[in-house]
């Protein structure tokens, strides 16, 4: 099973996201913020991280910096 990650500060377009790839056979965790992100990358394994941009506390960039 293909897992993937979503990293989003919005709650409406992060369920949107997990409710789309997940009834397509994906297994999604969500994450509300940079920080969490994180903690979620290292805690698991995803074969996809779908990332924001603009979140508060890390934005995306600083996230993909740290998971690079």
């Amino acid at each position: 099973m293909i897992r993937a990650l979503v990293i989003d500060d919005d709650p409406k377009l992060a369920a949107l996201l997990a409710e789309y790839l997940g009834g397509r056979g994906l297994e999604v965790r969500v994450a509300v913020d940079g920080e969490r992100g994180i903690e979620a990358y290292k805690a698991g394994s995803f074969d996809v991280i779908i990332l924001d941009v603009m979140m508060p506390k890390k934005d995306g960039f600083e996230v993909l910096k740290e998971i690079r």
